[in-house]
């Protein structure tokens, strides 16, 4: 029997066809189903080495899945591919390893081919579970390191930062995704860790570049747990003040379903942003924020989630929220930020909806730091052409 078997299970036969079409170039058996009998049946006996389940399965929904393959001990990595919001679907991972299961990440519809054939590699190189002893060993030998993709003006057409994201190669297993590390970072207590060994790359990297006549603004992704200790705060301006990087060039970037959970517990926020650094939702129009809740946080930032971005063009109801969105932003004194960006024809129709800022592969893909300093030359980011927003 072929080591690689791949279980599909989504009521769309055309995203699922797509999807093993993909598997079978990464060298995986793959089977498709469409119903939770049938599918529960040839998990227990064809034994699949990965899963890829929707949340939305007529007559047994994805969650009641999850639960019944923990009761029969699959052992099978599973990812989650639905249209759910990302909330939805990390609340589905966390479930799954409540049931012992192990979680290979999440992709949200519509899916991206070349998304979705790196995340197949990637499970391909990981053989059985991370733990605790892997993200410990990872911190402690510098297994993660950090790309940066360009953000342009969508007006000026100019490079004017960076958004920070972070990589871990795992040196037997391979790449292995953020949407795997990052929940276990959280669960283990070693996210605070993890977040300060970001930025004390990013910050001095920034100043590098700033010394070579490339002003850029920083972005950094943070959790809602690096606020429970109640000195995140203190720590982003001791490593801005020790690199002589003044606040008002980083940012940071809570997804919404995060940045809701402090709405009861804003003061560190607060006082981020007293001190000038910037506040950004990312994910924006996924999760269930209110514009009450929106009013209440010092945010300066809304970053369109990727999803409406893609769709944007091709779909009526689409193109309407993320303008939207932009509107919103605006009258809020927000930047809008659209990532995802594919096209340039996406591009130009995004700058015509107003929004502010873009990233995306169709600027530029995530790069190393020479690499990027080599783009933005490229690009025309230097100093004297830089353009403030």
């Amino acid at each position: 029997m072929p080591s690689n078997r791949l279980l599909i299970i989504d009521d769309e036969p055309n995203v699922a066809a797509t999807i093993g079409k993909v598997a079978r170039r990464c060298g995986y058996d793959t089977i498709i189903t469409t119903e939770s009998e049938d599918f529960l049946g040839r998990a227990h006996s064809w034994r699949p080495t990965v899963i890829v389940l929707d949340l939305s399965i007529p007559g047994m929904g994805g969650c009641e899945l999850l639960v019944q393959l923990g009761k029969e001990a699959c052992d099978a990595q599973i990812l989650i591919i639905s249209g759910h919001s990302r909330s939805e679907m990390e609340a589905a991972q966390r479930l799954g390893r409540m049931h012992g299961l192990t979680m290979a990440g999440t992709l949200q519809k519509p899916l991206r081919v070349d998304a979705l054939r790196i995340v197949f590699e990637t499970i391909n190189n990981t053989a059985g579970i991370i733990t605790r002893v892997d993200i410990q060993d990872a911190l402690e030998n510098n297994q993660f390191y950090v790309a940066y993709q360009p953000q342009i003006n969508l007006q000026s057409m100019q490079m004017v930062g960076v958004e920070a994201l972070a990589r871990w190669i795992h040196p037997a297993r391979g790449p292995v995704p953020p949407t795997t590390f990052i929940p276990l970072l959280e669960e283990s207590g070693l996210i605070d860790e993890f977040t300060h060994k970001v930025v004390d790359i990013t910050i001095p990297q920034l100043r590098l570049w700033r010394e070579s006549g490339l002003e850029l603004k920083l972005a950094i992704n943070v959790s809602a747990k690096n606020f429970g200790s109640g000195n995140f705060d203190t720590y982003i301006d001791s490593r801005c003040a020790k690199y002589g990087i003044a606040s008002d060039y980083i940012t940071l970037e809570l997804t919404e379903s995060a940045a809701m959970e402090r709405v009861g517990d804003s003061a560190s926020l607060k006082r981020l942003a007293a001190s000038g650094v910037s506040l950004s939702i990312d994910d924006f129009g996924t999760g269930y924020s209110s514009l009450v809740q929106l009013h209440r946080l010092p945010f300066s930032e809304i970053k369109i989630d990727r999803s409406f971005v893609l769709e944007c063009m091709s779909d009526k109801e689409c193109s309407v929220f993320v303008r939207a969105i932009i509107d919103l932003a605006h009258n809020l004194n927000m930047t809008s930020v659209a990532e995802g960006i594919e096209s340039i024809e996406v591009m130009n129709h995004l700058a015509n909806l107003g929004c502010d800022l873009a990233q995306g592969y169709a600027i530029s893909r995530p790069l190393i730091a020479k690499e990027l300093y080599q783009w933005a030359l490229t690009w025309g980011a230097t100093n004297q052409h830089m353009a403030a927003y």
